[in-house]
């Protein structure tokens, strides 16, 4: 079984005070996160690896966005988003 079949997906966005390096303005953007649910059941064609496998896993986010465009006008330049962690373990 692939491990997608453990988890429910679904699109979110959250919001994240950033600071653009160049211009050096704080702002607030919201950030693409795909959240993974662990499902209430193992799927019926699970055998005892994939039942490990299951009881194992946690419902986490993944960020999607690497870069954003900063909401300055006068810069309006893009950079990487650094100090938001890329994955999130929800609990």
């Amino acid at each position: 079984m692939d491990e997608r079949d453990f988890f429910d997906e679904k699109d979110s966005k959250k919001p994240h005070t950033l600071n653009c390096p160049h211009c050096h303005q704080a702002n607030e953007y919201e950030l693409a996160w795909l959240v993974r649910t662990k499902r209430r059941q193992l799927p019926p064609r699970a055998d005892e690896r994939d039942r490990a496998k299951f009881a194992k896993a946690r419902s986490y986010m993944v960020r999607r966005d690497d870069m954003v465009m900063c909401k300055n006008m006068r810069c309006r330049k893009r950079f990487e988003v650094a100090g938001v962690q890329s994955v999130a373990f929800l609990d």
